[in-house]
């Protein structure tokens, strides 16, 4: 017998639901389903399908009941903090628009014309930035805020349409931009500031908390009636660190890839002041009192641009070849620096590359493979100033570097290796989950402790660890410091 727990998880363009299960040889996650499209658009404005969403969650529910084993407990996270508005009957207001960039951007900077950068970062911890609820819910008309009785993010939108019990979890209340996180409660300036009434938004509650029974209509359509419904970590990364925070009590630092990369360790308390402000860190409430502490560096857009510019030109290679490619060029031939303001806006990334590594006094990389080379040898050179400048931050000698999510880069991870000189441990897609179900698992006291899941998730945790080999990395990277375009 079994005790199973689902983890839905709600991305920008695709759900999946997830399937831990605990038993006697240990503690196992899979995926029960996927589903994309979460999104349609009316007349020109995104809108989250709610609907769809909720029926593609029973019709997985439903398949994983129909074991006979009971599934204990469900939640929801999500990398997106997106509101979704519900009426006082608990029933959905429509439509759940996602928020447009320009609208966004002209919101926020009413917020900013109303509180200045420096205290929304006292008070949040996070560096400014338009999107999410603050400015989704300041664009929304005074009749719909009027008509709402709750604004949830979205992950926590879920767990209440499934419990019925308004709660927002504080990862999720964190990366609103309207939680003090110093004070652990919704911040009355910005809530002025944002024009968003106070009474929206329920009570924030720790990851971890149960919200209750599912609800008895819903728990009739899935088959759940012997399950609770929990608020774990409702944002992603946050669940991917809790999974991490269970399984290793050293300090290590972790890195996001994507087209813009977040570099970061994991810290017992806010790491608030003028010096992470200035250095552009933010903070994230993860599982009990750790927090994370990152900032966001050039990431992978620039492969990525550079293969839509080959592609364009009848160049196009895929994934296997080019990375060939990039492993059969000579090392250290060029570099370039990610975060030079001209990559940013380049109309053809190849020739911007080759422009700077001229200017810069370098031969310029002329072939696919060796621009490739040429960047994610670059990429992995600035992350060691990263982690480099995260050690000298936080006082801390960070032993190893976890790479999370789907996206990472084998050569570049093995880049990183030798470039950072500490072991470089590859967790698997799944970890939000992991640490979704984990969490889950310890709020209703079926595993008994946080040395017992940590006995648990290192059993279940399938992880690629590439250690460091003696190379000539040091000098490249005192090259990397001295590229100075002419």
């Amino acid at each position: 017998m079994s005790d199973l727990y689902v983890a839905c998880e709600l991305g920008a363009r695709k759900g999946r639901i997830l399937l831990g299960a605990l038993q006697k040889e240990g503690l196992t996650v899979s995926e029960a389903g996927e589903f994309e499209d979460l999104t349609n658009c009316q007349d020109g404005t995104i809108q989250w399908d709610v609907s769809r969403i909720y029926q593609q969650v029973l019709t997985a529910v439903r398949s994983i009941v129909a074991h006979e084993e009971p599934v204990r407990g469900i939640s929801f996270h999500s990398s997106l903090n997106e509101a979704l508005l519900f009426s006082s009957d608990g029933s959905l207001l429509a439509p759940a628009n996602r928020p447009n960039e320009a609208a966004a951007t002209a919101e926020f900077n009413k917020v900013l014309s109303r509180i200045p950068r420096e205290e929304l970062y006292a008070e949040t911890g996070l560096q400014p930035s338009a999107g999410g609820m603050i400015c989704q819910l300041a664009a929304e008309p005074a009749r719909r805020l009027k008509r709402a009785s709750h604004a949830l993010p979205l992950a926590d939108g879920f767990n209440y349409l499934f419990s019925g019990v308004p709660r927002v979890e504080v990862s999720q209340a964190n990366q609103t931009q309207l939680y003090n996180s110093v004070a652990k409660s919704w911040s009355d300036r910005l809530l002025t500031a944002s024009g968003v009434p106070a009474r929206l938004l329920p009570p924030v509650v720790p990851a971890g908390t149960v919200l209750g029974s599912v609800r008895p209509d819903v728990a009739r359509q899935a088959g759940l009636e012997d399950a609770r419904v929990i608020a774990t970590c409702s944002h992603k990364l946050a669940a991917s660190l809790a999974a991490l925070t269970v399984a290793d009590t050293s300090n290590w630092a972790f890195l996001l890839p994507g087209d813009s990369t977040l570099l970061g360790t994991r810290m017992e308390t806010l790491f608030i002041n003028e010096v992470s402000r200035e250095m552009s860190y933010s903070n994230l409430k993860s599982y009990g009192d750790s927090v994370g502490f990152y900032k966001s560096w050039v990431g992978l857009k620039l492969v990525e641009e550079c293969r839509r510019a080959w592609s364009q030109q009848d160049r196009a290679l895929d994934t296997e070849v080019l990375m060939h490619l990039a492993t059969s060029s000579t090392p250290f031939e060029a570099f370039i620096d990610p975060a030079d303001p001209r990559f940013s806006t380049a109309a053809d990334m190849p020739q911007s590359i080759q422009g700077f590594c001229r200017e810069t006094g370098q031969e310029a990389p002329r072939k696919p493979g060796s621009i490739l080379r040429c960047i994610l040898e670059s990429l992995a050179l600035q992350y060691r100033k990263g982690l480099l400048e995260l050690e000298y931050i936080t006082c801390n000698s960070l032993s190893r570097l976890y790479v999370l999510g789907g996206r990472s880069n084998i050569l570049l991870n093995h880049f990183l290796a030798n470039a950072l000189q500490v072991p470089v441990v590859v967790v698997p897609a799944e970890t939000a989950a992991l640490g979704n179900v984990v969490v889950q698992a310890l709020a209703l006291g079926h595993i008994p402790s946080v040395d017992h899941a940590r006995e648990l998730v290192n059993q279940s945790f399938k992880v690629h660890t590439i250690h460091p080999h003696a190379s000539a990395w040091t000098e490249a990277y005192d090259r990397f410091l001295g590229l100075s375009p002419s």
